[in-house]
């Protein structure tokens, strides 16, 4: 279905790998059902008893979802909408669902840089998953760079972060890498990216037994190289705890001028260049979403992007990023003082019925 997508069974493992390197595997409609037909076909086949997802690149895992794509899909209709648009996200995030309660072990190999949708193809699951990281690995869930919000799931993997982890990750939209991504619970071991061809050769010659114990034991040698307690966020954590635990940005920026440390003063310079009402947004949903299971948090997603198209956030944010470049988005509103709640609650009205709802039957 998709040129970017191939698959491969060796033995008794379903091998997923990206392969759209001059896109850092950004996500087209095409390779998110090339990997749901995959995953669907191999739940129930007996064959299959695991399931690897990589990159055919050592830059990427997956940069994302296609950004261009949704400018150009925003752009050509009224009101920020297109039928391959509103496809591309209900698909997605069906496809997000499907990872999480899969009942086979799911691997993801997180190599490279991962960020937004690419975050949503690794982080589903639970008691199944196993999440690889390297040291390569540029972790960051960074929409509010680009007027939108942590969608995919990340309303739901961000607020099960310890403490308030995962609402810094997610108003900043920073960049972690391994040992960041060990200490917040968003990876479970890691592997030296020189030793991934030894772990390939093991994955591939593995004829039974569970996968997750075998990745467990090729990477206790390495645990060490990437130590969560020395991690930034480790060294952070009281400070974001404190000054993140607010339930509007307003205050957390109060909170950080009034604190002059190194930490604090670069998290402000971070703040000011994101979009203001996309960081009220994704507090509003990170909150909300503490209390919600996986079906809820994605519909409360797939309705908030339904809205962020209907604005002009998103587009103008993707503009400064990937087609002019100029890094300079011009934001509304334009500051946080002037952003009110009716216009962050707008993100949550529905915009169907509950019963027409394109992700009504995810349980």
């Amino acid at each position: 279905m998709s040129a970017f997508v191939h698959t491969d069974l060796k033995h008794k493992t379903g091998i997923i790998t990206l392969d759209r390197p001059k896109a850092l595997n950004s996500l087209s409609l095409d390779m998110i059902r090339a990997i749901a037909t995959a995953l669907h076909d191999w739940r129930d086949d007996d064959k299959v008893d695991a399931v690897v997802i990589r990159s055919s690149s050592e830059r990427a895992l997956c940069a994302g979802g296609d950004i261009r794509f949704f400018y150009d899909a925003g752009r050509g209709s009224p009101q920020g909408g297109s039928a391959l648009l509103e496809d591309f996200f209900t698909e997605e995030y069906a496809l997000n669902h499907l990872i999480h309660f899969y009942p086979k072990p799911y691997v993801a190999v997180m190599d490279g840089i991962v960020m937004g949708g690419g975050m949503g193809v690794a982080q589903g699951g639970e008691s199944n998953r196993m999440r690889i990281v390297t040291d390569r690995t540029k972790m960051a869930m960074p929409e509010v760079n680009i007027g939108l919000f942590p969608d995919v799931g990340g309303g739901y993997f961000l607020s099960r972060a310890p403490g308030e982890l995962g609402t810094y990750l997610g108003v900043t939209g920073e960049t972690i890498g391994a040992a960041d991504a060990l200490y917040a619970g968003l990876a479970d071991v890691f592997v030296p990216a020189a030793e991934l061809p030894a772990l390939w050769d093991m994955i591939e010659a593995r004829h039974a037994g569970d996968i997750r114990e075998a990745i467990l034991r090729f990477a206790e040698p390495f645990k060490d190289q990437a130590d969560p307690a020395s991690s930034a966020l480790a060294n952070w954590h009281s400070m974001i705890d404190k000054h993140f635990a607010y339930d509007d940005v307003p205050s957390i920026v109060d909170a950080l001028t009034s604190d002059g440390s190194a930490f604090a003063q670069a998290t402000l310079s971070t703040i000011n260049k994101r979009s203001p009402l996309m960081m009220s947004v994704t507090l509003s949903q990170l909150r909300r979403s503490a209390s919600m299971g996986v079906a809820d948090c994605l519909r409360m997603e797939r309705t908030m992007v339904r809205h962020s198209f209907e604005q002009s956030e998103v587009i103008e944010g993707i503009r400064s990023v990937v087609i002019d470049k100029d890094g300079a988005p011009k934001w509304v509103p334009s500051s946080l003082a002037d952003v009110t709640p009716e216009m962050v609650e707008r993100y949550f009205e529905p915009a169907w019925p509950s019963y027409a709802h394109p992700l009504r039957a995810l349980a």
